[in-house]
């Protein structure tokens, strides 16, 4: 497997790097792991490391042996994908089949395994929903090196399926993804990008567009479907057409920040933001970056007040999360049932959990 990008984690601390490349040798590693109560940092490529707190770990392991896909069944619209897939590489072999797993479009070299434990959603969510919407099925190994698997391989299946989404989001706390199953969609047969200089009238225009962005003042309307529906809003848009998605690239000069609000406030967010940004319109999410990370304390307490966060790069001197959510002990409670421990990612979460 090659270094996580940047290679965050093993050049900052010179922890010890493990490569486990089976579910045997996972479970064999962690319950070792458990036993001598050492601090473990969990790795793909490294694309979420910017979340949460710098845990404090003596190894890593790196799930590169965990990627490609094991079992795909296009017709009935699921696919079994190892936690250390790339998502452009799983994309990539789904759209052969006519699919789509409806994963983060920004960063194709990002894993599985780092999308499901981070909780992140592409611009797509406007339309389709969260990610956790997708996780049917998750197997995984504990911290202290029970495997486990949860969820089932149907797109109907409800049984089972609160842990799968418990999973999601979870950075790692509760266990090391192996694998998962994700419910798919088939891909469309058009899709364009109009810019449109009117997103309000876009709106009232379209019905339920794929995703709406304000890419530092430019508002882009991403459409798919059939091809003559695709066309008749296109034209009803008015604006400048370009066949396929248009997606922008990350803000990346200065300190990375997330926002999230209440859809009706993306307004006042960047109407007070002092560099690029991309606000997806109708879901409450804005990209940035700060120069100055004091800005974040001004902004977070307004964002705050409005029911929503503000997350921050770690490791830059500020909580990357903001105030704690008040329910702290009721996570560590079920932390302490996964990870008795505490060796997986500690102190990275919320509060330092």
């Amino acid at each position: 497997m090659s270094a996580p990008r940047g290679e965050p984690v093993a050049e900052a601390l010179s922890p010890t790097i493990h490569r486990p490349e089976t579910i045997e040798d996972l479970a064999e590693l962690l319950r070792k792991q458990s036993d001598s109560r050492e601090a473990v940092a969990i790795v793909g490529s490294g694309s979420h490391r910017w979340m949460g707190s710098p845990p404090n770990f003596e190894s890593v392991i790196e799930m590169g042996g965990f990627a490609g896909v094991r079992v795909f069944e296009p017709d009935d619209l699921t696919v079994v994908v190892g936690a250390g897939t790339a998502i452009g590489d799983l994309e990539g072999e789904l759209a052969e089949g006519g699919k789509t797993a409806v994963l983060p479009e920004s960063d194709p070299i990002a894993t599985i395994g780092g999308v499901i434990s981070s909780g992140a959603s592409g611009y797509r969510r406007a339309r389709f929903g969260p990610t956790r919407d997708r996780v049917l099925e998750v197997t995984a190994v504990t911290g202290d090196g029970r495997a486990i698997r949860s969820g089932g391989r149907v797109v109907k299946n409800v049984t089972g399926y609160d842990l799968p989404r418990l999973y999601t989001g979870s950075f790692g706390s509760l266990g090391v993804i192996e694998s998962v199953c994700l419910k798919l969609w088939p891909l469309p047969e058009r899709t364009v990008t109009v810019t449109v200089e009117d997103p309000e009238r876009a709106v009232e225009l379209v019905h339920r567009p794929l995703a709406m962005l304000d890419v530092s003042g430019e508002y882009r309307v991403m459409l798919a479907g059939t091809a003559p529906a695709v066309e008749g809003e296109a034209k009803n848009l008015g604006g400048v057409i370009v066949e396929g998605f248009d997606w922008p690239q990350r803000p990346d000069s200065g300190v990375r920040t997330e926002v999230r609000v209440p859809p009706a406030r993306i307004d006042d967010v960047v109407s007070n933001l002092h560099s690029d940004y991309i606000a997806q319109i109708g879901v409450g999410v804005v990209e940035t970056t700060v120069e100055e990370v004091s800005a974040v304390n001004d902004l977070r307490s307004e964002v705050e007040s409005w029911g929503g966060v503000v997350l921050v790069e770690g490791g830059r001197g500020i909580d990357p999360w903001g105030t704690p959510p008040p329910t702290l002990n009721l996570q560590r409670r079920v932390i302490a049932e996964f990870d008795p421990h505490r060796i997986l990612e500690p102190g990275r979460l919320p509060g330092g959990i």
